[in-house]
């Protein structure tokens, strides 16, 4: 780290404690904001928001909405990246967890179907565009409060702690509808995988509501955060970019299409093992396409279980890229991906104990791959652009995986004839491609955040694209 200059005054630094926890708390947060909402999407959205005779129908049109919020996270990465290349990590953060907060709790409110016809509907897809905008700056500006102050030697494992929101998101999102599922039963003789009347009258709206509360503490948290050092020293040396996405996509395309692809075979893990996994699971074994026939409690209790392994190896993993590489630690795991792909459906014949093993190898394998992200994808830019760069790069894939793939999954599972063989071979064919991105890009562990700056400063000057102190 360079010395201060001579009668300066020493950059303030964060403890560690307070970035690690900052990082954290508004990841989880946001996931939890980003879970309740893909819960809602296959247990009461389809009938509340897109009534159908149909119910596969009403699940697609859920789901595509369910998606759409992907396609508003690349806009987001751009706005919020602008604003975090510019004005700093600090603000920027403030404002995406307010806008997530304040749509998921307007989405708590909002008037059903049968209230208001397709304005409640228009209203649902307006709040799930906000909740995609604010996610697109939210997640690259927690990985770079923490790898931006993380000590050397540790950035992939400081990189893990906005990753670990994802799983702890999960549970508290899914374990509040476990407890409104508990307190609001079904009648006796009603259809066990089904929620309660009182659940879908009014129940589902509480962990919108709650959410409010969370976000109050997320924003105490981050108010007290100071900008990371790296930041600080290129404001203060002029390198801040007028036009940082000008400047990412005029000299950083090929870590953007890299970043991309990268992050593919991630996000469609993701959300195979929890959106689809929970519309296949809790589906009658009789059903028109079958699932598992689970109800809804008891899948959601295994789910949980299997995440509890995605918030364990998300940390291990940490450790693992900083001793071996995020290059090579992400190759095996990218062909454990492909294998898992092609052999989840015999282990699901299996029966539960089957089901359980594909849960829990599932969320360790989303683990291992989700947590070097936080440290690769930053690594890739410089400081200037790096809030930018690797929030269009995760935040595009989630186009190209995320968005589509529960929607993908409903109809290789319904082309099947209730066999998901059809998926695991989808998931197979995006590690393939993530695979390739990982093969063409170089190992990024002994890279400093510093001397990626310096490098890169005379290369992505321009005079459309001056510096501005």
């Amino acid at each position: 780290m360079p010395a201060p200059a001579p009668g300066s005054a020493p950059t303030p630094v964060n403890p560690r404690s307070r970035v690690l926890v900052a990082s954290l708390m508004g990841t989880t947060i946001e996931f939890y904001d980003f879970y309740i909402y893909a819960t809602a999407a296959v247990l009461v959205f389809p009938q509340l928001f897109f009534p159908s005779s149909d119910p596969t129908t009403a699940l697609l049109s859920s789901f595509a909405v369910f998606g759409a919020a992907m396609v508003a996270r690349p806009i987001g990465a751009v706005v919020f990246g602008h604003l975090g290349d510019r004005l700093g990590r600090k603000k920027t953060l403030v404002v995406s967890l307010l806008t997530m907060g304040i749509a998921t709790f307007l989405i708590g409110v909002l008037p059903t179907y049968a209230q208001a016809g397709w304005l409640a509907t228009a209203l649902l897809v307006l709040m799930r565009l906000a909740q995609g905008f604010a996610l697109g700056g939210e997640w690259s500006g927690a990985a770079l409060v923490a790898t931006e102050n993380a000590p050397s030697g540790k950035r992939a494992l400081y990189g893990t702690f906005p990753q670990l929101g994802a799983p702890l998101g999960f549970i508290i999102g899914n374990g509040l509808f476990l407890v409104m599922g508990a307190l609001l039963p079904s009648a006796a003789g009603a259809d066990p995988s089904q929620p309660s009347d009182a659940f879908v009258s009014w129940g589902w709206r509480i962990p919108f509501l709650f959410s409010a509360v969370m976000v109050a503490i997320g924003l105490w948290v981050r108010s007290r955060l100071v900008e990371s050092a790296v930041f600080a020293r290129t404001r203060e040396s002029g390198g801040v970019r007028r036009l940082p996405l000008a400047t990412v996509v005029r000299s950083h395309g090929k870590q953007l299409v890299l970043g991309t692809f990268i992050m593919l075979a991630t996000y469609v893990l993701f959300y195979l093992m929890t959106t689809f996994s929970l519309s296949y699971g809790r589906t009658a074994k009789d059903a028109a396409v079958p699932g598992l026939g689970y109800d809804y409690t008891t899948f959601v209790l295994m789910m949980i279980f299997g995440v509890l392994f995605f918030a364990a190896f998300t940390l291990a993993s940490g450790p693992l890229a900083d001793r071996y590489g995020r290059r090579a630690t992400l190759i095996w795991i990218t062909v454990a991906i492909m294998v898992f792909g092609l052999v989840w459906v015999p282990l699901i014949e299996l029966g539960t104990l089957g089901v359980m093993l594909w849960l829990v190898l599932g969320f360790t394998l989303m683990g291992m791959t989700f947590g070097p992200m936080g440290a690769l994808l930053p690594e890739l830019f410089p400081t200037s652009v790096r809030y930018t760069g690797s929030g269009i790069s995760y935040n595009v894939s989630s186009i190209l995986g995320a968005a589509v793939a529960p929607f993908i999954a409903v109809a290789l599972w319904e082309t099947g004839d209730g066999s998901p063989w059809l998926v695991g071979v989808y998931l197979s064919a995006m590690a393939v491609l993530t695979l390739i991105a990982l093969l063409l890009v170089k190992e990024t562990r002994h890279v400093s955040l510093d001397d990626r700056e310096a490098a890169a400063a005379d290369a992505t000057r321009a005079p459309a694209d001056s510096p501005t102190s």
